[in-house]
């Protein structure tokens, strides 16, 4: 992201790239590319006469494509406008035409933000840690499965054969090896990434057959969203590039491990860049503690922006020693909701393991960042810190419905996310809930079809 290009630069980089046709994003609340594509003449027309209509249900769409009663978006089906951000302009690079992508915010027609979008949303949570001289730092850290193509959703999924022909079946945890079955598919990834500008740092095979992670470097909190929301999509398109599929679900295989997003926070001071973390001497500060107090008081209520889907609590398991179902916090444990990783004490972070990487990239690092804010103002203590394991410290809400109970009664995590927000997300995530209850699954016709 150029944080200095202007609408006049946007425009003149369309013009020197031979862009033809300008896809408009933006982020609906399961983290879905919406939006519209455009001649690049008529985008620079819609873009200087106002911008684009899009209906402002789209936000209150699920995930499965139903439009669902809300209190809070216009029953009429209103249009909001969408205008680019020139500093995310970016070209598609697997397209042969030259296409760019450019991410859009949501305005009303006086001109106002819309509040219950998700990039708002974060945006709302940037403003207070800015007004207060504060910014975020943010390293997601993002894990996906490779799996066979298929066209049948009833199938279990299946690892797919690497350039040796054969799939994996043994765990291949920085499996060098592993990852190279399916070298070309990821020297794609990282080219497809470089022409975008998405700054991604390290690769490696995580515990699952053919589950890979792909580490972000650190940087501003909304130009990370952006990265990460666009990299979903990045890989899986190269994925299918390369005839199989990427998933970020939170639990894709019943005997595999679950995926998640950590994310990497810490808070500098802008005037003089100071890591608000630690003091001058290099050991930790008060506000370091205040911070992880905060995500310990807050987090569980937050959980249903973090783990927004059904299948998102099969992840968090006694079993999955890497997926914690607590808020303890420990230096360098991975056992544990909150790790403080060991390194250069003025690059001292609070590394949020609890996110699945099927969450929405900006709502998980809002929420996460609400619940560091909170923790700020409220100026609390943390728990000890954790040496062990912290598996038997069951605090988080253990299905989507607790979550969204949680949720809905938290008033501050309201307050800081915006109220409208809140009640959207838990309609939308509520009627999630009920159409799953509709399917029947195939462990009720294994268990109960002749037992009851």
């Amino acid at each position: 992201m150029n944080s200095n290009m202007t609408f006049d630069d946007m425009v003149a980089w369309l013009e020197a790239n031979a862009v033809t046709e300008v896809e408009c994003l933006v982020s609906d609340i399961a983290g879905i590319p919406r939006g519209k594509i455009l001649p690049v003449g008529k985008f620079i027309s819609a873009a200087k006469s106002g911008g684009l209509r899009l209906p402002e249900y789209v936000f209150g769409q699920s995930v499965t494509g139903e439009y669902l009663d809300s209190e809070v978006l216009n029953a009429i089906g209103s249009d909001i406008i969408l205008r680019p951000d020139p500093r995310s302009s970016r070209l598609v690079p697997w397209y042969k035409e030259p296409t760019a992508q450019i991410i859009h915010d949501a305005h009303d027609h006086d001109g106002n933000i819309v509040p219950f979008t998700p990039r708002a949303v974060l945006k709302r949570v940037l403003s207070l840690f800015d007004e207060a001289g504060l910014e975020p730092v943010v390293a997601p850290e993002l894990e996906f499965f490779l799996v066979q193509q298929s066209s049948d959703a009833n199938n279990p999924l299946v690892t797919p054969t690497g350039k040796s022909g054969r799939a994996e079946k043994a765990r291949q945890a920085y499996g060098i090896d592993a990852v190279n079955e399916f070298d070309p598919l990821f020297e794609d990834i990282y080219d497809y990434c470089d022409v975008q500008k998405i700054d991604i740092d390290t690769l490696s095979h995580e515990a699952g057959a053919a589950q890979m992670e792909i580490n972000f470097n650190h940087g501003e909190a909304l130009d990370l969203a952006d990265q990460a929301f666009l990299f979903k999509r990045t890989v899986r398109q190269a994925a299918l590039d390369h005839a199989v599929h990427a998933t970020f679900m939170a639990k894709p295989m019943q005997d595999q491990p679950g995926s998640a997003m950590h994310l990497h926070l810490s808070v500098r001071d802008k005037a003089t860049g100071r890591n608000l973390f630690v003091k001058e001497d290099g050991s930790e500060s008060d506000s370091f503690y205040h911070a992880l107090a905060g995500m310990q008081r807050y987090l569980a209520s937050t959980m249903a922006l973090t783990a927004p889907y059904v299948n998102s609590y099969r992840r968090h398991t006694i079993k999955e020693d890497s997926s914690p179902t607590n808020l303890a916090w420990g230096m360098d444990n991975r056992t544990v909701g909150l790790r403080v990783p060991m390194g250069d004490p003025m690059n001292r972070r609070i590394e949020n393991r609890i996110p699945g990487a099927d969450s929405n990239p900006y709502l998980a690092i809002a929420a996460s960042l609400a619940t560091l804010w909170l923790g700020l103002q409220e100026e609390r203590r943390p728990s000890r810190p954790l040496k062990d394991s912290g598996e038997d410290l069951a605090t988080l809400p253990r299905n989507l419905d607790i979550a969204l109970d949680a949720l809905e009664r938290n008033s501050p995590i309201h307050d800081v996310l915006g109220d409208g927000f809140v009640k959207l997300f838990i309609e939308v995530k509520r009627g999630e809930a009920e159409a799953f209850l509709e399917v029947i699954s195939p462990w009720e016709r294994e268990y109960l079809l002749l037992n009851v």
